[in-house]
């Protein structure tokens, strides 16, 4: 298994969609049988979770940065834990990946279980764990919470719950997305130079959709050891230091939405949401109504990623609402905090507090 991937219990593996000639996955993690020693061989109809890989929507896959503390604790309450692929950005946009996380959710909740009678068929083994299509709830990481966000608005059947670490898309007009950056912003690194990533850089000369793009690293003997091998794990970052992030999300380069909302943002007049209009369901910020549903929202303070103002805009956006939702915030935390190497020593209280917030709405 590639070093950027956990090495995790094996999933069954399922196709969700087919689409601009790429198949996109999802893996589906049942509970052990042995999760509850009381229960009968009967088939039981639990909860779910759908989870969203972090990645800034331009790499990784559903192995990537897996959240094994997640997963661990909702299998042990007999909660099925997924984890879905996505068209990435570019050549995909923002709402190829809304189009995805709705059919991700349509499929769990319609043709899933009968796929999943199916393998373990094929397989001559047995769970008695089938998904419940009306108690499903959605997580995320990072670009992974805007996918969660997107499912929170538009997913059919609704989502119960929404769980989003540092996650983006709480706030698109900040000048995190739409200032070009002179000096380093994110960890203290270095700037990068826009022509070493031409080829994503558009107009694109023949750039093929993928929904895949695993992390992949230098060895130690690199003159940046560990420094990313992927250029895809670096282009968020370059987008962001160039201020056009929003273009390649959207898909509008031209004329630039990046240009236009800058100067928008930046006056005294109130926002023109007409400068949005063919991309407003998109940004979460424009959509969250009383139908939004429970939410956790955990970060860092000093996340130089997607920054806290995001998660207390979105905080408060869905209060307005009249909705339940917590913000959790750790002070001094970075973004990815949750993959630091104590991550389960500093953080087992938050861990524990978030299953039992999912488990509360999805029961």
């Amino acid at each position: 298994m590639p070093e950027s991937q956990c090495d995790v219990d094996s999933p069954l593996t399922f196709s969700y969609k087919e689409v601009d000639g790429i198949r996109i996955f999802l893996d589906v993690y049942l509970p052990s049988d042995d999760v509850d020693q009381q229960s009968t061989r009967q088939i039981e109809y639990n909860p779910a979770v759908v989870y969203f890989h972090g990645g800034g929507l331009t790499v990784g896959n559903r192995r990537s940065w897996f959240p094994t503390w997640l997963k661990s604790r909702l299998s042990a309450r007999g909660i099925i834990f997924i984890s879905v692929d996505y068209r990435l950005i570019p050549p995909g946009t923002g709402h190829n990946v809304l189009a995805d996380a709705k059919d991700a959710i349509a499929f769990v909740a319609g043709d899933l279980n009968v796929q999943i009678d199916r393998e373990l068929a094929g397989l001559g083994s047995g769970s008695r764990f089938r998904i419940d299509p009306t108690s499903i709830g959605v997580a995320g990481t990072s670009a992974g919470g805007f996918c969660a966000y997107l499912c929170a608005i538009y997913a059919v059947p609704k989502p119960k719950v929404v769980l989003s670490l540092y996650g983006m898309g709480g706030d698109f007009l900040t000048d995190q997305y739409l200032a070009p950056k002179m000096q380093s912003f994110f960890r203290g690194r270095e700037m990068l130079d826009p022509a070493q990533f031409s080829e994503y850089i558009y107009p694109f000369n023949n750039l093929q959709s993928t929904s895949d793009s695993p992390l992949v690293y230098h060895p130690q003997s690199y003159h940046i050891p560990g420094y990313p091998a992927n250029p895809r794990m670096l282009i968020l970052r370059l987008y962001l230091q160039l201020g056009v992030a929003l273009d390649y999300i959207t898909g509008q380069h031209e004329p630039s939405l990046s240009v236009m909302l800058r100067k928008a943002i930046h006056t005294e007049d109130p926002f023109d949401e007409a400068l949005i209009s063919d991309h407003k369901t998109i940004f979460p910020q424009f959509n969250v109504t009383s139908d939004w549903p429970a939410t956790y929202l955990i970060r860092g303070t000093s996340d130089t990623a997607v920054l806290v103002q995001e998660s207390r805009n979105l905080h408060s956006l869905i209060l307005k609402a009249g909705v339940e939702v917590v913000l959790e915030e750790l002070p001094g935390r970075e973004h990815s905090f949750d993959y630091e190497p104590n991550a389960e020593l500093e953080n087992e209280r938050s861990f524990d507090d978030i299953v039992q917030f999912l488990y509360r709405h999805l029961n």
